[in-house]
């Protein structure tokens, strides 16, 4: 079956950190740039940060710069989001997609729906 899938979500106070992971099967992830998006509730889905084919090329949503680090392992077929510093208002359900397409440069304007694979989500809570 070809699908990606996340996790390493949970549970962790503020300031904690978390490392998520997507990986996929039934695909090599070589060829696809990959986009990390988190949906809060009661808010819009966003992106949160993106990394190209070779991995020099990631984005990140300005209000996670600095905090986050999103790398990949194409050995592994996994894309990784460490998460240090984090903010309650990072909570969230944490999904990542797969797309041939897309420009990593145009991340911000992607919408995950029309990416190629989507993950169906791991959830992030930032609470004391």
């Amino acid at each position: 079956q070809l699908q990606v899938v996340e996790s390493g979500g949970g549970l962790v106070q503020p300031g904690g950190s978390l490392r998520l992971s997507c990986a996929a099967s039934g695909f090599a992830l070589d060829y696809y740039t990959i986009g990390w998006f988190r949906q809060a509730p009661g808010k819009e889905r966003e992106g949160v940060s993106c990394i190209s084919t070779s991995g020099v090329i990631t984005t990140y949503t300005d209000s996670v710069k600095g905090r986050f680090t999103i790398s990949r392992d194409n050995a592994k077929n996994t894309v990784y989001l460490q998460m240090n510093s984090l903010k309650p208002e990072d909570t969230a359900v944490y999904y990542c997609a797969a797309d041939r397409r897309v420009n990593p440069y145009s991340f911000s304007r992607s919408k995950m729906d029309a990416y190629d694979y989507r993950g169906q989500g791991t959830q992030v809570t930032v609470s004391s």
